[in-house]
């Protein structure tokens, strides 16, 4: 059974910069998609980044744009999520996640595994 376990979150301010970074372990799978989806309390989970592993094309979400990058490295099978001018509403619990079988890839029921999540906190 594989495992992710965040890290590298954070309080950081406005304009600063983070890197969120994803480990898997145990049994890995074979992999269609690596993601990067964040939550507040009492709203949905939001897609963020993805990354296709057949080709390393990458998805964004329209806040995530110009600001963040997804990236992995295959030796250590981790991935991260640089963010870069972070603003407030990036405020959010970040969780990653893998997907076996294609699917839409800003879904989050397209992913079958996640990890617990990793906070993030922007302030003002």
């Amino acid at each position: 059974q594989v495992q992710l376990v965040e890290s590298g979150g954070g309080v950081v301010q406005t304009g600063d910069s983070l890197r969120l970074s994803c480990a898997a372990s145990g049994y890995w799978f074979s992999t269609y998609l690596l993601g990067w989806f964040r939550q507040n309390p009492g709203k949905e989970r939001d897609f963020v980044a993805a990354l296709r592993t057949a080709d390393d094309t990458t998805y964004y979400s329209d806040s995530a744009k110009g600001r963040f990058t997804i990236s992995r490295d295959n030796a250590r099978s981790t991935w991260n999520l640089q963010m870069e001018n972070l603003k407030p509403e990036d405020t959010a619990v970040y969780y990653c996640t893998a997907a076996q079988f294609g699917g839409d890839w800003d879904s989050p029921h397209t992913y079958d595994t996640w990890g617990q999540g990793t906070q993030v906190t922007v302030s003002s």
